[in-house]
């Protein structure tokens, strides 16, 4: 099993602990979150933040426990929090070991004795487990350890916070082994199975409690947790709680813990990966899958973002067909041709409500390139055929005559995209109604996704022996044709970010790499060859791809601040992670596969495997900053950063 080890100067060290996130998720949209240290730095940690309405309707229930050790009467804090000007209490000092094994799991030392904790969560519910255990001990006849654990509850949406002038009104039942609490004005109850030796009920709110992120992302950053009750556990034997939206007896346990790691096993053995980089984003990879309705989806990034159709089809091939998960491709792929509508994709599910948004050009045309992915990778025409391809003529058709938001095929053959104020590519940052990058007209990638669902339709149709194979094959060949008088950059060597009318953007952006990454490409040897150099003198970094190159005046270098400083700087430069996937794929695509090539991936995977034992461990971050030390920043996980790595790793 794969296995992520700390450091021992890394545990005790609040700022550092503090840095490393630890994330388990649920396959249903549910998670739980927090830090090494265990001081909570964003709104969305917590021990069990539950999907009440899968995958979404995600409601924080348990924040977290404050937990008190009892060694012959003495006391010692293990929790750790972040309060105004002050941390207390300080339990990270008493860290001595972090690891995720495949868990996360803290062992702690005091007087000699160890105690251990773990947390992980059970798979198709809305479950977390946590356990205390002694693991050593000098002095086993004289010491009588006993456990003190308050839970400290939220009961609110994930986006929100909650303060103690909130109406928040429990009704709670419990009997020998559990505890259950539930809002008198909803139907979400949080049960606290246990084996503790007693439970002592009270009233008290933990008020201001910290978290530094939000602070540093603009956002309100203090909340109140109401604390309803004390477990005390003998630790004579392990002290076991399980927090669940059901009821669950605490003789579950062990056979849930077991369950879980043979899953995980499987998922490794299943996907044929070797070495821990890869292992690692196995298992990554499986806390963006989860259900919806009958099928399944992709959670696009944690901790905030929903399933986006986008990032969905992006991450597909990675996710699914690299880790030897088919079926899960197959599901996907069904779920999302149920919801296309006047020849789009949605773009995203939203928190609330079940009503999709179809507001993006190239959500739909990623679709096309799932759905070859799945067909080479399977050879399932069946499914291709009597499922999906009336879905994409379809498409075709809507794309020919006009559908929302202006996108149309213009009379050269290229794809039409936006209007003013609205954001369709994936460079999509607003600050209200002022567009940061503006993309409207023909955005390079969108010709290339374009031309290469042309070429995939057309591959379809003669395999399926439909008659409009031949319209297919003009339509592309007429795209190819003004491609490149329109797009190419003599200047720069490159193509254009943007056409409309007359008006060509220079910027030198990433989004021209699909122009030679994608599997049909309109351009000859020599100009992808240039394109790639291009992205490489200009982009690349060892965290991806700069957004903007830092020879332009609108460059930012830093990605921090207020929500509105962040958003002007998304797509400013910032780096992606998940570029790096279409740009190594062009490059093997235009430089010949020998040592040179061959070390130069190596350097690159080599950098984002230091990097899972940062910022969200196992993980891979959705951002970083354009300039070293490219610090991570946006969602802690962000599903194509994993995918693209995955779908590359075979190369």
């Amino acid at each position: 099993m794969s296995l992520i080890k700390l450091s021992k100067k890394i545990v005790p060290d609040f700022e550092a602990a503090t840095s490393r996130e630890w994330i388990e998720t649920n396959g249903i949209g549910g998670y739980s979150s927090g830090t090494v240290s265990g001081a909570h730095t964003r709104r969305y940690h917590g021990l069990l933040i539950a999907a009440t309405k899968p995958p979404l309707g995600r409601t924080l229930l348990l924040s977290k426990f404050e937990e008190i050790l009892v060694i012959d009467g003495e006391q010692f804090e293990l929790s750790t929090n972040q309060y105004p000007g002050t941390v207390y209490p300080r339990g990270y000092r008493l860290l001595t070991d972090f690891r995720l094994d495949p868990f996360p799991i803290w062992t702690f030392t005091i007087e000699g004795i160890e105690i251990e904790k773990k947390v992980f969560m059970v798979h198709g519910e809305n479950t977390t487990i946590i356990s205390w255990s002694v693991k050593k001990q000098k002095r086993f006849d004289k010491n009588k350890i006993m456990l003190e654990m308050r839970p400290l509850l939220a009961f609110r949406d994930h986006h929100h916070l909650r303060r103690e002038i909130d109406d928040l009104k429990l009704e709670i039942e419990s009997s020998q082994t559990y505890v259950s609490f539930r809002p008198a004005s909803d139907d979400t109850q949080l049960c606290l199975a246990h084996n503790a030796v007693s439970v002592d009920f009270s009233a008290d709110w933990y008020r201001n409690v910290e978290y530094a992120i939000e602070q540093e992302r603009g956002f309100n950053f203090h909340e109140d947790l109401f604390q309803p009750c004390v477990f005390t556990f003998d630790l004579n034997e392990p002290a076991t709680v399980i927090a669940s939206t059901e009821s669950r007896s605490i003789a579950e346990a062990k056979k849930f813990e077991k369950t879980e790691i043979e899953r995980r096993k499987s998922l490794i053995d299943r996907s044929g990966a070797s070495g821990e980089f890869f292992q690692q984003l196995v298992l990554a990879a499986d806390q963006f899958i989860v259900s919806r309705g009958e099928g399944h989806t992709i959670i696009a990034g944690y901790h905030w973002f929903s399933d986006w159709g986008r990032d969905t089809m992006i991450a597909l091939p990675g996710l699914t067909l690299a880790t030897g998960r088919p079926e899960i491709a197959k599901s996907i792929l069904a779920e999302f041709a149920r919801h296309i509508s006047e020849g789009m994709l949605p773009n995203r599910f939203p928190d609330q409500g079940e009503t999709p948004e179809y507001n993006t050009v190239d959500a739909t045309l990623w679709f096309f390139e799932a759905i070859r992915a799945y067909a080479d990778a399977t050879q399932d025409h069946d499914f291709v055929r009597d499922v999906l391809y009336d879905k994409l003529a379809d498409i075709i058709a809507w794309h020919i005559r006009g559908t929302r938001y202006n996108i149309y095929v213009d009379t050269d053959g290229l794809l039409h995209a936006g209007e003013d104020g609205v954001q369709l590519t994936w460079m999509d940052a607003k600050i209200g109604d002022r567009v940061i990058t503006p993309r409207t007209g023909k955005p390079v990638e969108i010709q290339a996704l374009w031309y290469n669902a042309l070429c995939i339709v057309a591959d379809l149709a003669k395999q399926f022996a439909d008659q409009d194979e031949k319209n297919y094959r003009e339509m592309a060949a007429v795209a190819k044709a003004s491609f490149i008088g329109q797009f190419w950059n003599e200047d720069e060597k490159s193509l254009y970010d943007v056409v409309n009318d007359t008006k060509k953007d220079a910027s030198i952006r990433p989004n021209q790499i699909f122009a030679v990454s994608l599997h049909h490409t309109m351009l000859d040897a020599q100009h992808a060859l240039a394109v790639v150099k291009k992205v490489e003198a200009e982009l690349l970094t060892k965290a991806g791809l700069r957004s903007l190159s830092p020879s332009d005046p609108q460059y930012v270098s830093i990605y921090k601040g207020s929500p509105e400083n962040r958003d002007s700087a998304y797509h400013q430069g910032t780096v992606w992670a998940w570029l790096i996937g279409p740009f190594i794929e062009a490059y093997l695509k235009t430089h010949p596969k020998n040592a040179k090539t061959g070390q130069l991936i190596a350097q690159l995977f080599a950098a984002f495997e230091l990097h899972l034992s940062h910022a969200m461990l196992g993980q891979v971050s959705e951002i970083f900053d354009a300039e070293q030390p490219h610090h991570p920043r946006g969602a802690a996980a962000q599903a194509w950063s994993v995918a693209e790595l995955l779908r590359l790793r075979n190369y």
